[in-house]
């Protein structure tokens, strides 16, 4: 999107877009590379927050069933809610920043890595002090975040590139 025609609205819907997109792609990585052990992943820390907030765990821990698989709801709603608002806020900041784009978003993504798994989490006691987190975490979460970022990056300049057409 250019300068001249930038379109707030365009944007955050591309965006929103992107991040749902990339959400599927963190979730598929996640099975390859787990970053947690099955021990801390019994109350993940998307669970672990809503109840920070004073959700009730028989919520937090809701689940559907699909193939005979349990799966986790609420969790999921925190999983694409983060993702969809990190893929708008990069569609507009980097409208307006350009800069956040360097390494086609792998940079930010690494940087939302940190901030949120190294600094806002553990502060919040959502999760364990980086220290003490494993370190198959730190490089699942890393690699993770950096792939998650470079999706909302191609499929938001693949989008905006439509749009213009």
């Amino acid at each position: 999107m250019g300068k001249k025609n930038f379109d707030l609205k365009d944007a955050l819907v591309i965006g929103g877009v992107a991040g749902i997109v990339s959400g599927f792609v963190k979730l598929g990585w996640e099975n390859l590379l787990p970053p947690r052990t099955p021990e801390r992943d019994a109350t993940n820390p998307p669970q672990t927050f809503m109840q920070q907030l004073g959700i009730p765990k028989s919520v937090t821990h809701a689940t559907y069933t699909y193939s005979g698989h349990e799966m986790p709801w609420a969790s999921f709603i925190i999983h694409f809610g983060f993702s969809a608002t990190f893929g708008m806020v990069y569609s507009v900041a980097g409208h307006y920043v350009p800069v956040i784009k360097a390494g086609q978003g792998t940079l930010f993504g690494l940087g939302v890595w940190a901030a949120t798994h190294v600094g806002l989490m553990p502060a919040m006691g959502t999760v364990p002090a980086a220290k003490d987190q494993p370190m198959e975490e730190h490089v699942s979460e890393v690699l993770g975040h950096m792939a998650w970022m470079w999706v909302n990056h191609i499929v938001i300049e693949e989008l905006s590139s439509q749009k213009q057409k």
